[in-house]
């Protein structure tokens, strides 16, 4: 039976109509047992050959295979799995639209899987990878003064292994994640709160630090969130907000020094 040659001429489609055809061609001389037989071996020799690039880090053979045995074979015997190789290596490719895509088309159509925390899993990473930018990939640096909708779905994403899947293997990752993520938020808020204060718009300052103090309480950023809020409240001449503030600071974190950026 026709399958990819040794040297890859062949692209995956091609090998798989190869092997569709030749399926109807041992049909003439075949019984169905026997063919359904040779259709399920030369399909498992296929997902085989991309497992095998796929544990070898290589993403491209692999992710060719796969989409051929996705789109010519949806009902196969390895759909489900297919599937979810295709969802990874798609992440490992940074084709993180492309990867999100085919996590909500399987989070839809198999809402009980028995991988389902897996499913999950993906697509924090996903999400993470989308929140992502150039400039931070390139320099390493880390970018709290943007949009983190992603994050905040990465965070929901790992969220909802801990709570609904808590015995998951990847239940303990996803928890460290979780910290990570809303130190995160947190440092975002932070930044949009200096930002204001530059701009000598207080009120809008000390809205987001108050989000701090009440949503990331947990985080190391309280102390410097709570400063913001006595610095704004002195401006706008909120005395007793201030007074309130700054007594929980000096409470909480008698060793803080103002590092505010103005």
């Amino acid at each position: 039976m026709l399958l990819f040659s040794k040297n890859l001429k062949l692209s995956a489609s091609k090998a798989l109509l190869a092997l569709a055809c030749s399926a109807s061609l041992v049909a003439c001389s075949s019984s169905p047992d026997e063919i359904i037989i040779e259709e399920k071996s030369s399909l498992q020799a296929e997902y085989e050959k991309a497992k095998t690039f796929l544990e070898g880090g290589a993403y491209f053979p692999a992710s060719e295979i796969l989409n051929a045995l996705d789109s010519q074979f949806p009902f196969g015997p390895h759909s489900h799995q297919v599937q979810l190789d295709l969802i990874y290596v798609n992440y490992k490719m940074s084709k993180s639209a492309q990867a999100l895509a085919s996590i909500d088309r399987f989070l839809r159509m198999n809402p009980n899987h028995q991988n389902i925390d897996y499913v999950h899993y993906l697509r924090g990473l996903v999400n993470i990878q989308l929140a992502k930018n150039a400039f931070q990939e390139a320099f390493g640096i880390e970018r709290y003064d943007r949009d983190v909708k992603t994050i905040g779905e990465a965070f929901s994403d790992f969220s909802t292994i801990v709570n609904d899947h808590p015995d998951s293997k990847y239940a303990a990752d996803a928890r460290q994640r979780m910290v990570y993520l809303k130190d995160f938020m947190a440092k975002t808020e932070i930044a949009a709160a200096e930002y204001y204060i530059a701009r000598q718009a207080y009120a809008a300052a000390a809205n987001r630090a108050k989000r701090v103090v009440e949503t990331f309480g947990e985080t190391n950023q309280v102390a410097k969130a709570l400063d913001i809020m006595v610095i704004s409240y002195e401006e706008l001449g909120l005395e007793p907000l201030k007074q309130n503030a700054q007594k929980v600071l000096k409470l909480n974190y008698p060793n803080y020094q103002r590092n505010i950026l103005n």
